[in-house]
């Protein structure tokens, strides 16, 4: 079985609090490899609460975004469309949820053959989430589309792709 999973791909990180001029690019490119993907899609989605700003993450990022039932905190709405699965809610940058998944589905009688990622930001929700799975499944093959992920910054989204080829990760469409 191989997955694709969609990071993150919300309105507040495309064009939102957090959004940037690259995010908004890539939407068309991951609406496309969603139409495209012959396996199982999945879609995390960042999950805030209205105590944000008291939290951790708050106090080190004082930008209140993806905070539960706002505008920010949806799925953007091509990607919108095209989601079948319900979101794996995280409130972190790395889902533990997203891994014991993919390993229930791996450990039934298809094995998990690959997981490509793609989405939001490269440099901190892709990265967490791709070691957070390569924890779960050692074995599995992770493939990051990097014409399909944006990082808070150019250069940042080009580190990340290189931190996780050290960490066996295979980077597709530089």
């Amino acid at each position: 079985m191989k997955i694709l999973v969609v990071v993150d791909m919300q309105n507040d990180f495309v064009d939102g609090a957090l959004g940037t001029e690259e995010a908004v690019g890539i939407v068309p490119a991951v609406a496309e490899k969603i139409r495209n993907f012959e396996g199982r899609v999945l879609y995390t989605r960042d999950t805030h609460e209205s105590d944000y700003m008291d939290t951790q993450e708050g106090k080190k990022l004082p930008v209140p975004h993806c905070i539960r039932g706002t505008k920010g905190w949806e799925i953007c709405p091509q990607i919108e469309a095209l989601c079948s699965e319900t979101p794996i809610d995280k409130p972190s940058f790395g889902s533990v949820g997203l891994g014991q998944v993919l390993k229930a589905y791996d450990s039934q009688e298809e094995k998990v053959e690959s997981v490509t990622f793609v989405g939001l930001c490269t440099d901190i929700c892709v990265i967490s989430n791709v070691l957070v799975v390569k924890a779960f499944l050692p074995e599995t093959e992770l493939i990051v589309d990097a014409s399909c992920c944006a990082g808070v910054t150019p250069q940042s989204h080009r580190q990340a792709l290189e931190a996780m080829k050290v960490c066996q990760v295979s980077i597709v469409n530089e």
